[in-house]
This record gives structure tokens, C-alpha cells and sequence, in this order.
């Protein structure tokens, strides 16, 4: 069986958030919502829990992070080509989110961008020209990028500065 991720995110306005998630392509699971609760699916392994402050400290005691003002988690969502990727960008941006909180990430074989939710939870979409291949290797101006893959869930990027010649 595969695993599974379940990612919990505490937001301020859950109708808000459930809007904002559904816009950018998950799917609303009504058996594990209520007032309090959305369950927000991406894939079959895949899920989004967004809790409402109440909720989400129920599980825990620490104070709950202000994510427009610091960093808690970076999350990325794959995508099947660069399109995919500037689509969900917009979607996010249609659905009230920030866009390009970050630098856009172009490596010729890899591209990727970021936005935030409406309570600045950074989350990312990425497309990976690699993927499926042993070993990928783009000359992005004056570096080189070196990507393999050693495992199907496993991937390392090495990323070398070239001389000027």
C-alpha cells in the first residue's frame, strides 16, 4: 500500500480556504469535513487537511505561526509541463492568492513557480523534465545543473558554477 500525506493547515476563514484549494484543482472529500474541517484531496495519497484555528489546536500546544509573516513549510505540487504550472499560478491568483512569492525556478529541465494561499501558506508548483530518466544535465548560463535519479523516490541536484572562459 502506498503512503499516504496528510498535510494540516490552520486557516482563519475555512470557507475562504476550502474556495481558495478547490480553484487550484483539489477535490472537497465531505466525509471528513464539518464546520471545523476540510478535507481537501490532490491525489490518492495526497490530502490537504485545512483546520480552523479551534481545530488545529486540538492537536497541538504550540502557539500557531502567523504564515504571512514566517516560515513554516514549503509545499510543491507537481505538474505535467510548464502550462500546468503557470495554469495553477493563475488560479491562485484568480482565487485571491498571492503569486510569486518567490523566484521562478527555470533550469531548462525543470521549471517551477510559487504562491501563497490566502493566509500565506508558500506553496509551489514544479514540472521535472527529468523525471523517468537516469541522469539529466543543462547548462543554464554560466552553471551547470547535474540531476539524477538513483531511486524513483530519490533525487539529487548538484548545481556547479562554470568558469568564464
Amino acid at each position: 500500500m502506498a503512503k499516504m500525506i496528510f498535510v494540516n493547515l490552520p486557516v482563519s476563514d475555512l470557507a475562504r480556504a476550502t474556495a481558495f484549494y478547490q480553484a487550484i484543482g483539489a477535490e472537497k472529500n465531505p466525509q471528513f469535513c464539518d464546520d471545523t474541517a476540510s478535507c481537501m484531496v490532490f491525489s490518492e495519497t495526497i490530502h490537504v487537511m485545512l483546520l480552523t484555528h479551534d481545530k488545529y489546536r486540538q492537536f497541538t500546544s504550540k502557539k500557531i505561526a502567523d504564515a504571512k509573516t514566517s516560515s513554516q513549510v514549503l509545499i510543491c505540487l507537481s505538474a505535467d509541463s510548464r502550462d500546468a504550472v503557470d495554469d495553477m499560478v493563475g488560479k491562485a491568483q484568480g482565487a485571491g492568492g498571492g503569486v510569486d512569492p518567490g523566484p521562478k525556478q527555470d533550469y531548462g529541465f525543470m521549471y517551477g513557480r510559487s504562491f501563497e494561499d490566502p493566509d500565506g501558506h508558500h506553496l509551489g508548483s514544479d514540472v521535472d523534465g527529468c523525471r523517468g530518466r537516469n541522469r539529466c544535465t543543462v547548462r543554464h548560463g554560466r552553471r551547470l545543473i547535474v540531476q539524477t535519479h538513483q531511486q524513483p523516490e530519490f533525487s539529487d541536484v548538484q548545481d556547479f558554477s562554470l568558469p568564464v572562459v
